[in-house]
């Protein structure tokens, strides 16, 4: 293949603690060295997208204007090229989750419309009047609303399991919540409010006992911990591109290949099929029965290059490294009058959920833009989180394998201004 895919894998050389020359990373991402309001973007907004490196920006434009043509139908270079590409990113990914084969790997949209492909095409079809869905409090709206929907269109009923007051997982609570009736788990691997980390191991064992199938929503957590397909034994995970510092508009569904080869399509078109007639329509093998369409292909091709970079980094130094900003983070807001962390979980990712009491998040959040320091604030799309813990809001730093502890000390700097401003 003579495109980028062929070099794409990328080492950064180590200094530090963690292994990582953190400013050597800096320098692969063009979006960090930019002026907000005058000031340097200091971006910590990572749990709602990530940056690009270059690597990936190049991928991007190398097949938008080298060796760009639709997949899998063409005979001509072009054509040909894009499709080598295309699956070699579908086998890259295989690889970075540890899938058994590239057949369980569907191309989709993002973590949501792969939970929603789980709800239409799994449960939907086989699904009835008071069979259970069992999710968490902690969830994020995709995956609470597709299952809603689901339930609306079958009588099933969903199940929430309750965490406690540092945001973790009742697992007592959470096995008692399990029974007879329950057919689907739906659980995150990382809550993207919280920070909380799930056992997963744990839970999927604990449902499978009981004879019902697991989807774990991995878009928090695969950017930043090592996940394993089939040492998990899940039946679903999900995850964007997006989040992995990959292009928008894609994403991957990992189902075991039985329970694929058993779901009727999703969507209905091109490329999906083997044979279409006016009086019956045959499918294509998996996972292109769940493709239809063209794909965004030159997206997958990013994402696999977003692979290359963070797997030759290594997670687990950048588990380390956002490991220790954590707790940094952690040291430095707790130390400011009136603020509060919203999730406190034991074992959790490098997210920094907290209210600054007298200030609301969105008026913080404006503060901090013009500070040149980029949170989120809101409800995160985690509206029953915010209730839980009686909030209406919550202003949240999340971490990824470019931050420094600099920049944590300036979003404390920009906070405590914030408070002389309402003269807290």
């Amino acid at each position: 293949m003579n495109g980028l895919n062929d070099t794409m894998t990328y080492r950064v050389s180590g200094s530090g603690e963690s292994g990582m020359d953190v400013e050597k990373v800096r320098a692969d991402f063009p979006a960090l060295h930019q002026m907000v309001h005058g000031k340097p973007l200091v971006y910590l907004d990572n749990a709602a997208s990530a940056q690009k490196p270059r690597i990936v920006l190049d991928t991007l434009q190398h097949y938008y204007s080298k060796e760009y043509a639709n997949v899998h139908r063409g005979v001509h270079y072009l054509s040909e090229q894009a499709t080598q590409a295309y699956e070699l990113a579908r086998e890259k990914v295989r690889a970075f989750i540890n899938a058994g084969d590239t057949r369980e790997i569907v191309f989709v949209r993002g973590t949501t419309e792969a939970i929603n492909l789980v709800a239409q095409s799994y449960a939907r079809p086989g699904f009835k009047a008071g069979d259970e869905i069992l999710i968490t409090t902690m969830e994020h709206h995709s995956n609470i609303v597709p299952w809603q929907l689901l339930c609306e269109q079958t009588g099933a009923v969903l199940k929430v399991a309750p965490v406690n007051d540092a945001g973790e997982l009742l697992l007592e609570a959470f096995e008692q919540c399990l029974g007879p009736r329950t057919r689907l788990v739906a659980v995150t691997h990382l809550s993207n409010a919280l920070g909380t980390i799930n056992p997963v191991e744990q839970i999927i064992e604990m449902t499978h006992a009981h004879g019902a199938r697991v989807l774990v929503d991995g878009a928090q957590a695969v950017p930043h911990l090592g996940v394993d397909v089939q040492a998990l034994d899940c039946d679903f995970y999900a995850f964007s591109g997006h989040k992995l510092y990959g292009p928008t508009g894609i994403g991957v569904l990992f189902a075991k290949a039985e329970l694929l080869e058993a779901m009727p399509p999703y969507q209905g078109g091109g490329e999906m099929i083997s044979e279409v007639t006016f009086e019956k329509t045959t499918y294509a093998d998996i996972p292109l029965k769940f493709e239809a369409g063209t794909p965004h292909f030159v997206g997958a091709i990013g994402m696999g290059a977003a692979i290359d970079y963070v797997t030759g980094i290594g997670l687990d130094t950048i588990a380390q490294h956002e490991h220790s900003l954590t707790e940094y983070g952690t040291q430095i807001l707790g130390e400011i009058p009136g603020l509060r962390i919203i999730g406190t979980a034991h074992h959790k990712g490098s997210i920094l959920s907290f209210v600054l009491e007298g200030i609301h998040a969105h008026d913080l959040g404006t503060i901090l833009d013009q500070a040149g320091v980029a949170v989120r604030t809101g409800h995160h799309c985690a509206m029953p989180v915010m209730e839980r813990f009686g909030v209406p809001a919550t202003t949240r730093a999340s971490l990824a394998l470019y931050n420094t502890q600099q920049e944590l000390d300036q979003l404390a700097a920009a906070i405590h201004e914030a408070r002389k401003i309402f003269r807290l």
